[in-house]
């Protein structure tokens, strides 16, 4: 496999390390020429990509690509990449045989804590959401007029090394924000890797929820990460008084319980089925400070 991933940041790079492991040649895409030499000191062949054009150099990696995942956003005018590729795909990367694109959980919406599916009809109440479900049906059918699989892999909130409950206590930024019956899905970074790797080897499109067993309210994390460490957990905030910047108060507004078992039943198998086991690992190897 020759796999490219557009947009490689944090979650693009567990990526990279699952199908390195797996033996395939992996490349990648940054905005900064400071990003691109990060990549390159991770084995990952580095490429500036700002979203306005194909360098000669990256339009050549293409014709060699037989996997390609999205990972960058959105914007307000649509997908970059799509823009580029949009009629050209087979022209492009001729040896393209599977596609995977990042998307959110976010497109579902509000559903007052109740469960959905990948059946479940978006009803996104975020802007950056509704962008996610226009960009989905584009990959989709850009793949099919190409011939081309597309996997949407809808992701909770992430989390792994350097980016949890514990690194957010050490820095004192922690806060145990406390909303009535509200609950959030989350997703280890390293199983969207797998997940993705698990999708590409058996060349499956579609719509995947790529999140944990156990959706839950976000102040019991930080409660379980305090007691592994050892140290008390911030005090508990009402939601509706505590000052809060409109992003993150956007991120409550959305209540539901999203269910993996369409890529369980495919055969899957999460690494980090809930935060518990997660969490345990991060503190018991070190691996939490990255």
């Amino acid at each position: 496999m020759r796999l490219m991933i557009f947009g490689c940041g944090y979650s693009g790079q567990a990526i990279a390390e699952e199908f390195k492991r797996d033996g395939a040649k992996v490349s990648g895409t940054a905005r900064t020429a400071e990003k691109v030499a990060e990549l390159s000191s991770k084995d990952i062949r580095a490429f500036i990509f700002d979203g306005g054009s194909f360098s000669d150099e990256l339009l050549a990696e293409l014709k060699q690509v037989t996997h390609l995942v999205q990972s960058v956003p959105p914007g307000s005018e649509g997908d970059p990449l799509l823009k580029l590729m949009k009629g050209r795909l087979a022209e492009l990367c001729p040896r393209l045989e599977w596609i995977g694109y990042l998307s959110t959980v976010g497109v579902y919406g509000d559903h007052g804590g109740d469960w959905v599916t990948e059946e479940t009809p978006g009803s996104p109440i975020l802007g950056r959401s509704i962008e996610r479900v226009d960009t989905e049906e584009a990959w989709t059918a850009e793949g099919e007029a190409a011939g081309v699989p597309v996997a949407i892999l809808r992701l909770s909130g992430i989390y792994g090394p350097d980016r949890n409950a514990f690194v957010n206590l050490e820095r004192g930024t922690a806060r145990r924000i406390v909303k009535k019956d509200q609950v959030f899905n989350r997703i280890r970074v390293e199983d969207i890797g797998g997940a993705a790797l698990f999708l590409a080897k058996r060349k499956m499109g579609g719509i995947y929820n790529v999140t944990d067993d156990e959706p839950g309210p976000a102040q019991d994390v930080i409660v379980e990460a305090a007691r592994l460490m050892g140290v008390e957990p911030p005090p508990e905030q009402d939601f509706e008084t505590a000052e809060m910047t409109p992003m993150a108060r956007s991120f409550y507004g959305a209540n539901k319980r999203v269910s993996n078992a369409k890529i369980r039943a495919a055969g899957f198998e999460f690494r980090f089925p809930n935060y518990r086991v997660s969490l345990a690992e991060l503190w018991s190897t070190g691996r939490w400070k990255g």
